[in-house]
């Protein structure tokens, strides 16, 4: 008798699946259940068989696992492979095979039908082409809430990402990035959590850009919790909230670290905001790193242990220095048409001069602030003679540059530190 293979399980009644396993669709969203993101295994396992032939094998692999690993199905899969291979998908087949009895994707389907969802998977047009570069890592299916064409922002896009304890420097950057890239017609990705990826997406939200949160759980329940309102304006403004796992999926440490491998690469670049040393972030500027995406880091200052993850990118060489939006766009953008202009003058005369380089615009308002008591919107725009929607899109952009302060439903000036 041949020597057996492995340890594997006895032969059981082969599982009855509740759905069309031949329907592609349901296969690929019924894969990003089985297998955890990122499982090599599994994408290798659909990459050679397709999405429906790797569900059928697994259903008579579970059912007889010595015939399904020596058999023609075998050989069409992997040829000559060798042992080793032949022991990791054997333990594959025992993690997959615990979810197959449960597995239903019309039910998670009709969850996603729920919140107007949209399920793609790699044939769709509107599928970002750009994460074919993670090969057997990539994901089967993207769940999405918001506008699911995401191949229009994808070749234009960049992940600004960092620390959830953030500092307000840190957090008034991201902002500040994330505008000034939306202006210049990119899209801005992060991760929807607190901290920098928050503060990128409500400054590309303020600037009228497209922004995309990819979440490390299902889009039925937006996580943390606390940026729940935030999530929904991304999706209500224009842009996407998507996860690699169905609905009803929980927000797992592994996950979250997997999620950051779909950021580094559906964007054109990778931004690292504020990153402490241990910083989850950095995991996202190494995946970029490893896909041959150039990387950014704001430096910070050199006592801030906030911005020592962002420091050693640099020292390390694996990120270069940006510290504007027209730098980052220089990064992520056509070669020379994003070439960012260098002002040595404007930005001096900025420190010195904090009204330097404002508009007619923001000087009517800035000069309408009181420094001592607040005013309403209406009494500023009297002030400055301005319509008051005008005036409150001036405010925004003097709060960023701590020139304003709200006080309630008021404003005052913001004396800026000296």
């Amino acid at each position: 008798m041949p020597e057996p293979l492995f340890d594997l399980e006895p032969p059981r009644p082969p599982a009855r699946l509740r759905f069309d396993v031949d329907d592609p669709r349901l296969a690929a969203a019924a894969w990003s259940r089985l297998a955890e993101p990122g499982d090599v295994v599994a994408g290798a396992l659909v990459a050679h068989l397709g999405a429906t032939g790797a569900l059928a094998w697994l259903v008579d692999a579970q059912a007889d696992p010595v015939r399904a690993l020596r058999g023609e199905n075998l050989e069409r899969l992997a040829g000559g492979v060798q042992r080793e291979t032949l022991r990791r998908l054997a333990d594959a087949v025992g993690r997959w095979s615990q979810r197959l009895a449960s597995l239903d994707p019309r039910r998670e389907l009709r969850v996603l039908d729920r919140y107007g969802g949209t399920l793609l998977t790699p044939g769709d047009p509107r599928w970002p082409v750009a994460l074919a570069d993670l090969g057997a890592a990539a994901p089967f299916a993207l769940w999405v809430r918001g506008d699911p064409d995401l191949s229009a922002w994808s070749p234009r896009s960049v992940a600004l990402v960092g620390a959830r304890a953030a500092t307000s420097y840190g957090e008034r950057v991201a902002e500040d990035l994330a505008t000034g890239l939306v202006d210049r017609g990119f899209a801005v990705v992060s991760g929807g959590a607190y901290g920098i990826d928050a503060a990128a997406h409500r400054g590309a939200i303020a600037g009228g850009g497209t922004t995309c949160a990819v979440l490390a759980g299902g889009v039925d329940r937006f996580y943390p919790q606390g940026n729940d309102a935030l999530l929904r304006r991304v999706v209500d403004t224009g842009g996407a909230v998507v996860s690699e796992v169905p609905p009803g999926s929980a927000p797992f440490r592994q996950r979250f670290l997997s999620r950051n491998r779909l950021i580094a690469a559906a964007t054109g670049a990778t931004v690292v905001v504020e990153a402490a040393r241990r910083s989850g972030a950095l995991s996202t500027a190494r995946r970029a790193v490893d896909l041959l995406r150039p990387v950014g880091a704001v430096p910070g200052p050199v006592t801030s242990m906030a911005s020592a993850g962002c420091h050693g990118l640099l020292r390390d060489g694996a990120a270069v220095c940006v510290g504007d939006a027209s730098e980052v766009a220089e990064l992520a953008g056509a070669l020379g048409a994003d070439m960012a202009q260098h002002r040595p003058a404007e930005s001096a005369a900025r420190v010195d001069d904090p009204r330097a380089g404002l508009g007619p615009d923001e000087l009517l308002v800035l000069d309408a602030l009181p420094a001592r008591a607040a005013a309403t919107v209406d009494s500023l725009a009297r002030t400055a003679g301005l319509p008051p929607r005008r005036v409150v899109a001036v405010l925004g952009g003097l709060e960023r540059l701590r020139l304003a302060r709200r006080d309630g439903a008021r404003w005052r000036g913001a004396a800026r530190p000296r």
